[in-house]
């Protein structure tokens, strides 16, 4: 398929700007595909959807403050995004304006930190050491800002808002630049009332990367390839989920992310394998999915590698007939937005 069957039309308004007063107050689109249908639902329903004898997965990673504000030494403001680490306080880093960061120029950042550019890639990134005193995560917490996605088309003026909700509630793991915002609908008494009715949640982590919100840059499908991401599944996890495998118990993913982890630890033999692992897995229509049989997720981009992922486990007329609803219902989109419940 081509990435223009993946286009949709959305009114810029339906663009969620900020989260709900409450997570659990979104709304929920049932999408049921065996049947090839789809209901308006709200998210508090959800624990009422599963089965008891469904194991939910969810991302455990922490987004860290990856956004940093400076200025060179001449006083030029410059904005450094964190993106990838690639050595002991070096990072791989998105620039603006780029062309202010020559190697050699350094940044100053707020509490006395800075870093200097050690190269320019040809890809446009800039190699970041870091110099600052104490553990490198306290100093982004002191320095740095909510990795708000561009979309959002505010500043995160609200500090503490952004770092409590753009956060699922059982974020432990630091390592993401981005939120499993499926993720961000669960409150502590929805995860309660999942586990009184006898659903076992499990967690794994992928610390999210660029790749998952970078555009896709071809029109051929077959030629897209997902940036690789860290993961790591326990052993004991990985046990859970092929006893659950063995007794036919559906295994529910909460986001691409999870549900990216999880169909690329299945072995050759059809296992789950624990450890920590990279992946580089890309799926598009064609892919046989098997490790998830439902999966929470947000509503994505047009055009985007996530919807891509979505529609592939969905079916894509489905897909596109669902988001196009939820466009006519004005659900909220994007990360601060509604969910869907596919299964």
């Amino acid at each position: 398929m081509h990435l223009s069957d993946f286009d949709y039309i959305l009114p810029a308004d339906l663009i969620a700007q900020m989260p709900l007063e409450r997570r659990d107050l979104s709304r929920m689109l049932l999408v049921d595909r065996a049947k090839n249908q789809f209901w308006d639902r709200a998210f508090a329903e959800f624990p009422d959807l599963l089965r008891p004898t469904d194991v939910l997965v969810l991302n455990n990673t922490r987004v860290f403050p990856a956004r940093l504000a400076g200025k060179t030494e001449t006083g030029a403001a410059v904005e450094i995004f964190l993106v990838r680490e690639a050595g002991e306080n070096v990072w791989e880093s998105l620039a603006k304006p780029l062309r202010r960061l020559k190697p050699g120029k350094r940044v100053i950042f707020d509490s006395g930190a800075a870093g200097q550019v050690e190269q320019v890639t040809a890809e446009g990134r800039a190699i970041v050491r870091f110099e600052f005193e104490g553990d490198f995560y306290k100093m982004l917490d002191r320095v740095g800002r909510t990795p708000l996605p561009p979309y959002i088309h505010r500043d995160d003026e609200d500090k503490s808002t952004d770092r409590e909700r753009y956060q699922t509630v059982y974020a432990r793991s630091i390592g993401a630049i981005a939120a499993p915002t499926a993720g961000l609908h669960f409150t502590p008494a929805i995860l309660d009332s999942l586990r009184s009715r006898g659903i076992t949640v499990a967690e794994i982590t992928l610390h999210v990367g660029y790749g998952t919100f970078e555009p896709v840059r071809v029109e051929d499908l077959a030629e897209h390839r997902v940036m690789p991401e860290r993961y790591s599944i326990t052993d004991e996890t990985a046990d859970l989920l092929n006893q659950a495998k063995a007794c036919h118990r559906r295994i529910v993913a909460v986001g691409t992310t999870t549900t990216r982890a999880l169909e690329h630890s299945v072995s050759a033999r059809g296992e789950f394998m624990g450890g920590p692992a990279v992946a580089d897995l890309t799926i598009t229509p064609g892919y046989r999915f098997r490790a998830i049989d439902g999966l929470l997720t947000n509503f994505h981009l047009p055009k985007s590698s996530l919807l891509v992922l979505v529609s592939s486990f969905a079916g894509h007329d489905l897909t596109m007939q669902a988001y196009r609803h939820a466009v006519n219902e004005r659900y909220r989109f994007y990360s601060y937005g509604d969910c869907m419940f596919i299964h």
